[in-house]
């Protein structure tokens, strides 16, 4: 692979790139330009489900003569050799690669879940070849074509630009490890047999598929767990499907955790090829923090939340555990209340790239409601959807009462209206920024923590 090992949390001091943000932007537009076929079907994009074109792109390919090698070059970006061609990348934002080719050639590819669940949604007379083998690692439709120009769908899974995809598992493989994550027993009386048994059922979908098809299988399952407990998930997930393109816009996945099975969610994680990247604190008076990890052959990310102290934050909390406390945080009552969202609870929220204002607008006509963006800058704009009611189990509220976790007045309201659970949470990105907001949001935690909602 042609990427760096992670390493310190410096490696991770993300900023924002509006010099090869505007590089790429330039080529993109100039291709929408040129086509007007595939600008229109962005604006459908859009307007349908307020997902931003750019934000799908797999990959761009542009004429080598319109492409400054040095300007791209002084805005960070390098030029890697693959078996699709030669691309640049750029590692300190989140772009695109973009391929050069000595023609006229310009192609956008936009990724999706699946190429024939996309197709099927697209208003054509003919049959568009897809590109390899059901179940393939890699599967690619032409779906928009005018001359030289081009617009193409794109299914992965775990296969990168920088290697060979021949291989496709058997589809008895496939389909047997997927349902076993699907129908993975998540409900425990000890938490430990559930991290057991969720290990043995990774291990024998590693040897028979890779990690990284385990990997993205999982998380698939993992999606569908938390999207049937959560309406705006189902909702926006309808949306997204009448155009075929599924969660592809997926930012991140979070997992709230205890601190007691915290290294145990890390170790499962990174099973699954998950490398951590860098830690996050919300401030002292939030009271909580988080490892990020990502899976760089698959492309996920993920949150994994979890109380914390500020000065525990420089300590390898990920790998080497955390004491237990007597007091709970936000995410620690989180998790007595509905169980960890590795097991029981499922995600606490999964995490998608839109057009900031179409999508709250679009949620709001739909009848979700966004809260108040908790990260509102020019390169970053985050909220989540009202959070979904779930209700609490008889026993975690007995002992969250017992030990003092929570009031005699809130057990009451818990026991009858139920406790705050997950959301969706909405994301734009801008000046290929990819990272995230480690100040000045206690509101959130504070608004998210079941004792404070209404």
């Amino acid at each position: 692979m042609n990427s760096r090992p992670f390493s310190s949390p410096e490696d991770f001091h993300w900023t924002p790139q509006p010099e090869a943000a505007a590089l790429v932007e330039e080529v993109f537009t100039r291709f929408l330009d040129h086509f007007p076929q595939a600008k229109r079907w962005a604006e459908t994009l859009l307007s349908n489900t307020g997902v931003r074109m750019f934000d799908l792109l797999d990959h761009l390919t542009a004429p080598a003569v319109e492409i400054d090698t040095d300007a791209w070059a002084t805005a960070g970006f390098f030029q890697v050799a693959s078996v699709e061609g030669q691309y640049w990348r750029h590692e300190r934002g989140m772009f695109p690669p973009v391929f050069t080719t000595k023609s006229n050639i310009r192609r956008a590819a936009v990724k999706v879940d699946s190429v024939v669940d996309f197709l099927r949604t697209q208003k054509r007379d003919d049959r568009p070849v897809i590109l390899g083998q059901p179940n393939a690692r890699r599967r690619t439709a032409d779906f928009l074509v005018c001359g030289e120009k081009t617009v193409a769908a794109v299914e992965r899974h775990g296969a990168r630009f920088s290697e060979l995809v021949e291989q496709t598992p058997p589809a008895a493989d496939l389909g047997k490890h997927q349902e076993s994550f699907f129908l993975r027993r998540r409900f425990f009386d000890d938490e430990r047999q559930g991290f057991k048994h969720a290990l043995a059922l990774i291990d024998a979908a590693i040897q028979d598929l890779g990690v990284a098809r385990t990997c993205e299988l999982f998380f698939t399952a993992e999606r569908r767990y938390w999207q049937s407990r959560n309406r705006a998930a189902r909702v926006q997930s309808e949306r997204q499907n009448r155009l075929g393109i599924g969660w592809a816009n997926h930012d991140h996945h979070t997992y709230r955790s205890s601190r007691a099975f915290f290294a145990a969610l890390v170790g499962v994680l990174e099973r699954l090829g998950f490398q951590c990247r860098e830690r996050f604190y919300a401030g002292r008076e939030a009271g909580w923090g988080a490892q990020v990890l990502e899976q760089p052959e698959v492309g996920l990310l993920v949150f994994a939340d979890v109380d914390l102290s500020e000065d525990e934050v420089t300590d390898d909390f990920a790998h080497d555990g955390l004491l237990p406390r007597d007091e709970l945080g936000t995410v620690g009552l989180w998790c007595a209340l509905h169980g960890e969202a590795f097991l029981s609870a499922g995600l606490h929220h999964l995490e998608c790239q839109y057009d900031f204002a179409a999508i709250a607008a679009q949620l709001h006509d739909a009848g979700v409601n966004v809260m108040p963006p908790f990260t509102d800058f020019p390169h970053l704009r985050q909220a989540f959807t009202r959070g979904q009611q779930w209700e609490v189990r008889p026993e975690r509220l007995q002992a969250a009462l017992a030990h003092g976790w929570i009031s005699r007045e809130q057990a009451e309201r818990f026991a009858a209206d139920g406790a705050l659970g997950s959301h969706l949470e909405i994301l734009e990105r801008n000046a290929g920024y990819k990272g995230f907001n480690q100040s000045g949001i206690s509101e959130i935690i504070r608004d998210t923590d079941p004792r404070n909602a209404l």
